[in-house]
Parts: structure tokens; C-alpha cells; sequence
């Protein structure tokens, strides 16, 4: 299952090849070199209302999915050490796949919060940690729904969708403006869930590495480095944001 595709999965828009995921993140660096630049001489955009609604429609997305991947795989009794992919044409088999495509799908749509970002000329905030994260995300779950579209990949999705509620629930309310800043105190508290997120996949992740588990071990290895370079950028964020910055 690791080198051929999921014949279920295979023809789903953005699935079938590597060419429209490829556009999509080769468009996506293009708009980070060059979209500073234009933006130089343009003048700054509030997009209150723009961001307002984005950000509630990711909440809303969010939270269907961390429904779909949690009832899923009770209904499908999953099992949280070691779960194969349901690569039958079952009803739960293809909810899993269908909710795993959904996720995949909101990587790319979660490509705006960087050109909102452009537009507003935050450019600070458009680091090496969010470029990263935004970019690699969508080819890991490219991969993840063309081969693998179910069993451990479940408990990524699942908890990144959990984080992700309370995430861009964060960013709605800061986007209502300055007045709303004394009530997002626990926006440390969300970067330490981030934290708990990359150790908690990690360890799931790592655990398959050591057991007789018939999931591709070439992907549990995948999420582990990748989970362990997220963690590491993001305790880097922590400690300059909210220990070197207080200092």
C-alpha cells in the first residue's frame, strides 16, 4: 500500500497526480517572494469583515472534521497503537478516506492565512516556521490520502483538527481589532497546546516503529521527523515569544 495508490482515492480532485499540488505550493512561494513587494507601495488592508468570516468558516470546518475522524473510528473501532488502513469500499472505510481527503483539502485553503497576512503587511509574521508548516502540510497529506487514507493517519488529523478549533477561534477574535486583545491572554496556552500536539503525534507515531503494526513503517517515520522538526520550530517560537520577549 505504500507505493501504489489508493484506487478509491486516486481519481479525487487534487489527488489523482502530483501536477495540481505542485501549482498549488509553487504558486504559494511565488505569492510569499513576491507579494511583499507589491504590497510595498499599496497601502495596508484592514479585512476585518474578509477575516471574520474566514476564520469562523476554519472553526466550523474543524470542528466537522475532528466529528468525522472521532465518531469514525469509534463506529470502526479503531484502535489508538496500531490501526491498518480500511482499504475496502465499506461505508466506514469510505467516510475515513472522505473526511481524510477534507483535511487535505483544508491545507491548501489554509494557504489564505499567509496572503491575508501579505495584504494586511505583516510581513513579520511570515516566517521560515510559517512557511514551512503551511507548505509541507499539504504534500504530507497528498501522500497521506493517496496511499494511506485512513488507519494511524486518523490521530493526526483528528487531533490537529481539536487544535485547530481553538486555533482559528483565536484568530476570529483577534480580528475583531484592539479592543478584543484583554481577552485573548491564552494565546500562550494555545502555542503550548500546539507543543502537546507535535509530542503526542510523535509518540503515536514512533510507537509503530517498534511494534509489528501492518501500517507503512516508511510513513510512521515520515510524521515522526516531521513532527520532531515542527516541535523543535516551535519551542524555538515559544522561548522567543514568550521567555527571551518578556525579558
Amino acid at each position: 500500500c505504500f507505493f501504489f495508490p489508493d484506487p478509491r482515492t486516486d481519481p479525487w480532485p487534487l489527488v489523482y497526480s502530483p501536477a495540481p499540488v505542485t501549482l498549488v505550493f509553487s504558486s504559494y512561494l511565488l505569492l510569499v517572494a513576491l507579494g511583499p513587494r507589491c504590497m510595498r507601495r499599496r497601502r495596508r488592508l484592514q479585512l476585518r469583515a474578509p477575516l471574520l468570516a474566514y476564520n469562523l468558516a476554519m472553526v466550523a470546518l474543524s470542528s466537522y472534521m475532528f466529528y468525522e475522524f472521532l465518531v469514525t473510528s469509534v463506529l470502526a473501532n479503531y484502535s489508538y497503537l496500531c490501526q491498518p488502513v480500511d482499504y475496502s469500499r465499506s461505508e466506514l472505510g469510505m467516510r475515513m478516506a472522505r473526511v481524510c481527503w477534507w483535511f487535505f483539502f483544508s491545507k491548501v485553503i489554509e494557504l489564505l492565512d499567509t496572503v491575508f497576512l501579505i495584504l494586511r503587511k505583516k510581513q513579520e509574521q511570515v516566517t521560515f516556521l510559517h512557511v514551512y508548516h503551511h507548505g509541507s502540510m499539504i504534500f504530507n497529506w497528498w501522500s497521506g490520502v493517496k496511499y494511506v487514507p485512513g488507519g494511524q493517519a486518523f490521530f493526526i488529523g483528528m487531533l490537529n483538527s481539536f487544535v485547530h478549533i481553538f486555533m482559528y477561534g483565536y484568530y476570529a477574535l483577534a480580528s475583531l481589532g484592539p479592543r478584543m486583545r484583554r481577552h485573548l491572554w491564552w494565546k500562550r496556552y494555545l502555542t503550548i497546546l500546539q507543543l502537546c500536539q507535535f509530542v503526542a503525534v510523535a509518540a503515536h507515531s514512533s510507537y509503530n516503529l517498534f511494534t509489528e503494526c501492518p501500517f507503512p513503517d516508511g510513513f510512521n517515520t515520515a510524521v515522526f521527523l516531521y513532527s520532531l522538526s515542527l516541535l523543535a520550530l516551535f519551542l524555538h517560537f515559544y522561548y522567543g515569544t514568550y521567555v527571551r520577549g518578556k525579558q
